[in-house]
């Protein structure tokens, strides 16, 4: 058997395309003209001798780009590499003894079923296991207020009421035999259309695909089914994962619905916000759980890459990707994350790690830093965020000042490697770049998709690469932070913490912290180490139960 070195390969295909005057007649190539036109795209300055040299490689390749095309490639088929958070290097061992829960007060049902609409999954699943109240009646009652209250919202794309009876019904038959599934059992929630139920459209916000059948259900819905808890709806999102406009209109904020509710997990944090389901499934590449989740003042868990399996969901970045849970609290958080969580063979980034959420937490015995100079900034909402620290330093917190040594690692400017996310979306939608139906995407704007997905043609495979290379860098920044803190304290959206945390794959809980108008909710975050979503959601607990935030809920929506 011969073995041949990759340099013996590349220089034979080299020969092929670039020796022998008749190889060189039939394969002209681009012009110098054109060549010199496209360094300038490319940030290169060759010579004339050089573009000319170049031009038989550059025929040879533009026929690899038309034959690649050919496959038809599917947006479910993964490229044959993977992000790696941890770069090799495991996280600490812990046993994995599972989540506890707060104990449940003991609550009647009330008398008014309107009040149900904001009560929190722990209550809710109290009077579903006592009885008080059947799955199927909850069901029902979540499905009304959708149908009421979507006409406002925009909210919902596709009800799934026959499924979800059908299920409410078994479940009130396993606890009539004593057959109690967990926290989850009988409880109401809907995804984002971007994950696909068998036998319902799966749209994923876009015009495109606004018949999309896919025949499978993703796994996040199936271990939530096992967990017990009732699917009702398929919630909006902004098309192909942006901001909050899709094919049927643009979906509104509760708390003010002359505005949009951000996104584009934009059903998902509205719906909960508005009280028409007690929690929701959203996804995040680059803020689409943290956006919406402040605009609509609910709490939010981007976990971990890799944490919650994405088979079944539209892939927009598949080095970026998460899936996580809105709800009306960080405990509902808690219990929602550990029905996702787990390693599946259908998707190979998913991982297995353990899940030892505890509900009380002394805050003088964690490490909680906070992003000093983001803080000092001049920014709307920096009052609030400095009433967070207070409250947590009231609450026993000794806060330590940081801040991301980005000069160190020679990253400066974290959002340089947006290249990796829209190299990615480019690739997963080139199908509508190349076939024209991206001008079928309702907004057409230089920041909307369309144009971003043209202009990620252009982006060559070798900055893609040195991008991730730089990526590493963070990785290894983040690492070094995580030796002298537990968990930090940041701004959901100013700084550049979004940015370095979705390329790096920690995990953020989300949450109410006050409002910066009249019904303008505000938001700050956690960030934890890689998959210790436990103790971040133990701190943003600590944090929610000594300000209350989370109680306030939309009037609109209260009847």
């Amino acid at each position: 058997m011969r073995v041949f070195s990759v340099f013996a390969l590349l220089l034979g295909a080299l020969v092929l395309v670039g020796c022998g005057e008749k190889i060189e007649s039939e394969i002209s190539g681009p012009s110098e003209k054109s060549i010199a036109s496209a360094e300038s795209l490319a940030a290169l300055s060759l010579t004339p001798n050089e573009r000319q040299m170049m031009r038989p490689a550059l025929a040879s390749q533009k026929q690899t780009y038309e034959s690649l095309r050919q496959l038809n490639l599917e947006n479910r088929e993964r490229p044959g590499l993977r992000f790696d958070p941890e770069l090799g290097y495991p996280s600490h061992e812990m046993q994995d003894m599972g989540p506890q829960y707060s104990s449940t007060p003991e609550i009647q049902r009330p008398e008014n079923m309107n009040d149900l609409a904001f009560y929190t999954i722990g209550e809710l699943g109290h009077l579903i296991r006592t009885r008080q109240i059947s799955c199927l009646e909850l069901t029902r009652f979540c499905l009304d207020r959708l149908k009421k209250h979507d006409p406002q919202l925009e909210c919902v794309i596709t009800l799934t009421q026959s499924r979800a009876e059908a299920r409410a019904r078994i479940l009130d038959s396993m606890l009539a035999r004593g057959e109690y599934l967990g926290p989850l059992h009988g409880i109401p929630y809907g995804v984002k259309d971007l994950l696909a139920v068998k036998g319902y459209k799966t749209t994923w916000g876009a015009t495109p695909y606004r018949d999309q059948h896919v025949n499978e259900t993703a796994t996040v819905v199936k271990r939530l089914d096992a967990a017990g808890a009732v699917l009702v709806a398929k919630l909006t999102l902004g098309a192909l994962a942006m901001d909050d406009v899709w094919f049927g209109g643009q979906t509104r904020n509760p708390w003010n619905v002359e505005e949009g509710s951000s996104g584009s997990s934009a059903g998902s944090a509205a719906a909960v916000a508005a009280g028409l389901v007690p929690f929701a499934i959203g996804t995040e590449t680059l803020g689409s759980i943290v956006s919406p989740a402040t605009r609509c003042g609910v709490t939010g868990l981007r976990p971990s890459f890799g944490r919650v399996s994405r088979n079944g969901a539209m892939a927009l970045s598949w080095s970026m990707d998460k899936i996580g849970p809105i709800a009306r609290s960080v405990e509902d958080c808690a219990m929602v994350f550990e029905a996702m969580r787990g390693a599946d063979y259908k998707d190979p980034v998913a991982v297995d790690r353990p899940f030892h959420y505890l509900p009380e937490v002394d805050l003088k015995d964690v490490r909680i830093g906070y992003l000093k100079n983001v803080f000092e900034e001049e920014y709307y909402g920096a009052s609030l965020d400095d009433d967070a620290l207070s409250a947590l330093r009231r609450s026993g917190a000794k806060l330590v000042p940081l801040e991301f040594p980005l000069q160190k690692y020679g990253v400066e400017n974290p959002w340089d490697l947006i290249i990796i996310l829209t190299a990615e979306a480019g690739a997963a939608f080139q199908e509508l770049t190349l076939s024209n139906q991206d001008d079928l995407l309702v907004r057409q704007r230089q920041a909307d998709w369309p144009n971003i997905f043209r202009a990620a043609q252009f982006i060559p495979a070798v900055e893609y690469i040195q991008a991730n290379r730089a990526r590493v860098r963070l990785q290894n920044m983040m690492r070094e932070m995580f030796e002298t803190v537990d968990v930090y304290v940041t701004p959901s959206l100013a700084g550049p913490s979004l940015m370095i945390t979705n390329l790096t794959g920690h995990p953020q809980v989300v949450l109410p912290s006050g409002f910066l108008a009249v019904n303008k909710p505000h938001s700050i975050s956690f960030v934890g180490g890689l998959y210790d979503e436990a103790t971040t959601l133990a701190v943003a607990k600590a944090y929610q139960e000594a300000t209350g935030w989370h109680k306030q809920h939309p009037e609109d929506f209260v009847e």
